[in-house]
């Protein structure tokens, strides 16, 4: 591991410089050279987001195929997190019912756990005292899953746009099967009685007025379609004012900062313009060589010299526009990594993440500043070089999850039950309400 003459310095601790870390310039001066602080805090959030991956039962043999595999209070534990300083608050859910079928996962038994939910991910927030003087603030962290498998999901995307409809301006529109997947409910499914948007939207709210007064940030990540949701869910949060606080003489507004990797575009160009209005600070990091992020909108996107005159002249359907900053990466630049075309290898989040370790800026050469652990990048892939001895795809559950009974017999244990949602979300959701000054429907 070669050292660098590239790297740089911030001799400020976090806590004086993590609004600027958080995005508040738009990350000026900070990609290239690539800030020290905001490496650290770009792999940090990708690990919360990676933690949906490895604590998903993908399992088709396993009736809680679909679900985490840790209960919420050992979640962090089981991961090997719980030095992060956070606690988690809720689980996410989300219907198969959706017209994104290759997405979901689901149990080739007949008694599972659930026949029409999905975890998606959760909601933390900063609880070590230690965590919050080093971040300056008290943070609060949605973690959106991704796709288990590459991009299988991407041909179910029609590319049609529908109204988001959490504002009064039909304009703004998101792609149908992100949108679908966002709101829907089923109310036969305990889990899916509130759509994964109330899920959300009821615990920022609960969380907000549990720490009333103090500095707070939403955090918002995830990794290819969980970066769609987290955009999304990051306009959302925005739209509806939930991070809007009046002090009685004053308005403040809690700063949101999405970092997403390997995003698809979410939405057209009037949602694009309108996150920049509300404030949200959106980082992607992407692989130059990775697909996910040219879709949708292949032929008409934020590229295109006319896409605002075609968008506002003949509302053309297929329009479409990144949000936010761009942290271009690329594979072949590391020497650790093999040249190979497979797109899983490219698209995958561990890599992301060993990129931005090893990035300094345009120009420079790759060095591990971190020196995170390089094994790290095979744990769901098989992209390292065979000479650093790392076995492809070697992350697994020991035993693949199965103990021997009191009669001697391996078995797979069951799983204590999960709180499908907090007794006080439907109130939650009433003050989101009322903020907002939005009719039901739009719920």
């Amino acid at each position: 591991m070669k050292e660098t003459q590239e790297h740089v310095e911030d001799n400020r601790p976090l806590h004086e410089a993590w609004r600027e870390i958080q995005g508040c310039s738009d990350w000026e001066g900070l990609l290239d050279p690539m800030n020290p602080h905001l490496r650290k805090e770009i792999i940090r959030y990708g690990e919360f987001a990676q933690a949906c991956y490895d604590s998903f039962d993908f399992d088709p043999h396993s009736k809680y195929c679909g679900t985490c595999k840790y209960q919420g209070a050992h979640f962090f534990e089981k991961l090997d997190m719980a030095d992060r300083g956070y606690h988690m608050t809720r689980y996410l859910y989300a219907t198969s019912n959706i017209n994104l079928p290759n997405f979901f996962q689901k149990s080739n038994l007949s008694s599972v756990w659930s026949q029409h939910a999905n975890w998606m991910g959760y909601v933390a927030v900063s609880t070590d005292e230690n965590e919050i003087r080093r971040l300056g603030r008290r943070d609060i962290v949605v973690a959106w899953r991704g796709t288990v498998t590459y991009l299988e999901w991407i041909h179910d995307l029609k590319d049609i746009l529908c109204p988001a409809h959490f504002r009064d301006d039909p304009s703004i529109k998101i792609e149908s099967g992100f949108f679908d997947l966002y709101t829907t409910k089923e109310t036969t499914c305990k889990y899916c009685t509130f759509s994964a948007r109330e899920q959300v939207l009821a615990e920022i709210k609960r969380i907000i007025e549990r720490y009333k007064g103090e500095e707070l940030s939403i955090t918002i990540t995830g990794h290819s379609l969980g970066a769609a949701l987290a955009i999304l869910s990051a306009y959302d949060i925005a739209e509806m004012k939930l991070n809007v606080l009046d002090n009685g003489t004053s308005m403040a507004k809690i700063p949101i900062t999405v970092f997403s990797f390997s995003s698809p575009r979410v939405g057209n160009l009037k949602f694009k313009e309108r996150c920049d209005e509300l404030g949200i600070k959106v980082l992607r990091v992407t692989n130059v060589h990775d697909k996910v992020p040219t879709v949708p909108g292949i032929f008409t996107n934020e590229k295109f010299q006319y896409q605002k005159y075609i968008e506002d002249t003949i509302s053309f359907p297929w329009s479409y526009a990144h949000v936010g900053v761009e942290l271009a990466l690329d594979h072949t630049e590391s020497p650790f990594l093999k040249q190979t075309s497979d797109l899983g290898c490219v698209h995958n989040l561990e890599a992301h993440l060993h990129l931005v370790d090893g990035y300094h800026g345009k120009g420079s050469q790759f060095s591990l500043a971190t020196k995170r652990d390089i094994a790290l990048v095979n744990k769901s892939s098989d992209f390292l070089k065979s000479e650093y001895g790392v076995p492809a795809h070697w992350r697994q559950d020991e035993n693949k999850g199965m103990v021997r009974s009191s009669e001697g017999r391996w078995i797979l244990p069951e799983r204590p039950g999960v709180e499908a949602h907090p007794p006080d979300t439907a109130l939650h959701l009433e003050q989101v309400l009322k903020l907002s000054k939005s009719s039901p429907e739009m719920l």
